[in-house]
């Protein structure tokens, strides 16, 4: 098993650098392999804008992957995205994860200059001139329905060839699909109870199978949030407000969390393991650096031990 830890991205009174600092040191310290941010342009939460803080995060360590997911890359330039993901993957010399899907649903797509009609194609095709643009040909040239490219120059290249890995969220057949044929691996989104991540996973390995990929280069994970309290029922109390500091009133968010002492999230995340997780993203939900801090040293310690 592979174990991943959230970055905390809350900015309620002010950016706690010595603390994030701190908290990113401390993860690799800890073993952690990798910690992610979520992007939530539009929404209740003051959350720091993803890549920037990964950019940030960066310069904070040496060896831990860092991963964003997901980016609703339907809603952003797909040159300028690529220029910045490149940016990300040269500054940590190659450690970038980048998570993306195409949104849906109750998206605000007119906000973005987006045709709600329109934008599963404008995803796929942006996604195309993404890979393009990290190519290792140096002048770019593509015809689209929605970018006209003709001969441009694009440097610098990412350090991971031919791209860092993409790590593709979703739920429907047809996003699974897609994601098995275009992706690197698969993330069950945090907002999705464990029953449904093995719906997911169930279909990921059959796609995988039809399209011929091998499994051994396809990683499945799951973003997990969490609290961890000696008091059950305080924690559950604590990972509602968490979340409800994320998703405000969202329908349906009160079922996904894992929740209580260290057995409990301890069996818990066995669930997700067992629904078909390979690499866990745990992502406590305290209302500051230093509370997710203190979440991090007790996964490690009494929680982590237990799944290994």
């Amino acid at each position: 098993m592979r174990f991943s830890i959230a970055i905390p991205q809350l900015d309620s009174d002010g950016f706690d650098a010595a603390g994030l600092r701190s908290y990113l040191v401390r993860a690799e310290q800890l073993g952690f392999e990798g910690g992610w941010v979520l992007e939530q342009v539009i929404g209740e939460a003051p959350l720091l804008a993803p890549l920037q803080l990964l950019a940030y995060s960066a310069a904070c360590t040496e060896r831990l992957r860092l991963g964003v997911a997901v980016l609703v890359t339907s809603l952003h330039d797909p040159l300028q995205l690529a220029s910045a993901a490149t940016t990300v993957d040269r500054l940590s010399h190659g450690r970038l994860d980048l998570g993306v899907a195409p949104g849906g649903g109750s998206r605000r797509f007119a906000a973005f200059g987006v045709e709600k009609a329109s934008y599963l194609r404008y995803f796929s095709e942006g996604l195309e001139l993404m890979k393009a643009a990290w190519s290792d040909e140096p002048r770019v040239t593509f015809h689209g329905r929605f970018r006209d490219v003709d001969d441009v120059p694009i440097q610098p290249k990412p350090v991971q060839r031919p791209h860092p890995p993409i790590w593709f969220g979703g739920l429907a057949p047809k996003a699974l699909a897609r994601a098995v044929r275009h992706g690197d691996a698969f993330l069950g989104a945090g907002s999705s109870p464990t029953a449904t991540f093995a719906e997911a996973v169930t279909i990921v390995r059959r796609e995988l199978a039809e399209q011929h990929k091998d499994p051994a280069h396809f990683t499945v994970g799951k973003r997990v949030y969490l609290m961890i309290d000696d008091d059950a029922g305080r924690a559950r109390e604590r990972v509602l407000a968490g979340l409800g500091r994320i998703y405000g009133k969202m329908p349906g968010i009160d079922s996904v969390p894992v929740s209580g002492t260290p057995d409990d999230v301890a069996r818990g995340l066995a669930e997700v393991i067992d629904a078909g997780a390979q690499m866990l993203l745990l992502n406590p939900v305290g209302a500051d650096v230093a509370q997710n801090r203190e979440q991090m040293e007790r996964l490690a310690a009494e929680v982590i031990p237990r799944l290994r």
